[in-house]
């Protein structure tokens, strides 16, 4: 993280106001002043003092929102759409989505300021399994739902095995239930587009160990200590 955004998360100036104060030395890392423009630190390890007192970061904030349909996964919308933050407006402190859900798409979406905690659940070499039900157009076959399993071709590439269940055929719709690890941008839209059952509706129902159970629609808790840490042992691959 650049000092500079640092200092202004943490309250003490605006990120310009922020580059003035090291440019005037007014900022020590470590025990050293620090005058250089674009120096960056590792909030999680460096010391960052202002005019000689310690700067403590912003506390870490790991939230789970069960997300309503017409919603952005944004921090803001240039056209006046609603976001997720609005539904987390009574936390103080600056939050971000991890990863996404579109627009349309509902459910479980994590919340958090805390960028490397971001980065575990998101990158797809970490494999945290992500499930999903999804009503879809049309009936659809047990050698569609092995299409699935197997992986489809995406004008991205080729996707992973997924985990594929077909829980209800109702008339001309079937309600499917998809567990992955990869995130790419609309993949389970895309997955069924594939297989010619384009998507109706989606819902996030669980992330690693995490589900909706006790959280409402347009609601949010914050994650348990115990939480963060299994989660975040999952991306380092212990098992449990």
């Amino acid at each position: 993280m650049r000092l500079s955004q640092y200092l202004a998360h943490a309250g003490v100036a605006s990120r310009r106001h922020a580059e003035e104060l090291i440019t005037e030395g007014k900022v020590k890392v470590n025990g050293v002043t620090v005058t250089e423009l674009g120096s960056k630190i590792d909030p999680e390890i460096d010391r960052v003092e202002f005019n000689e007192q310690l700067i403590q970061g912003e506390p870490k904030i790991y939230l789970l929102l069960n997300k309503p349909s017409g919603y952005l996964c944004s921090v803001s919308d240039p056209y006046g759409r609603p976001t997720v933050l609005d539904l987390v407006s009574k936390i103080d402190q600056r939050l971000y989505p991890v990863g996404r859900l579109d627009f349309d798409s509902e459910g479980l979406l994590l919340m958090t300021n805390d960028g490397y905690f971001n980065n575990q659940m998101i990158h797809p070499r970490y494999k945290i399994n992500k499930e999903y039900q999804v009503w879809v157009k049309g009936k659809v076959e047990f050698g569609e739902e092995n299409q699935l399993r197997r992986g489809v071709e995406l004008d991205d590439g080729m996707t992973a095995p997924a985990e594929v269940q077909i829980l209800q055929t109702e008339g001309e719709r079937s309600l499917l239930r998809i567990t992955i690890h990869e995130g790419r941008k609309r993949q389970v839209k895309r997955m069924c587009s594939a297989i010619g059952h384009p998507v109706i509706s989606l819902k996030r129902t669980a992330f690693g160990c995490l589900s909706l159970q006790g959280v409402s629609s347009g609601k949010f808790r914050r994650l348990m200590p115990a939480e963060i840490k299994q989660l975040l042992d999952m991306a380092a691959g212990r098992q449990y």
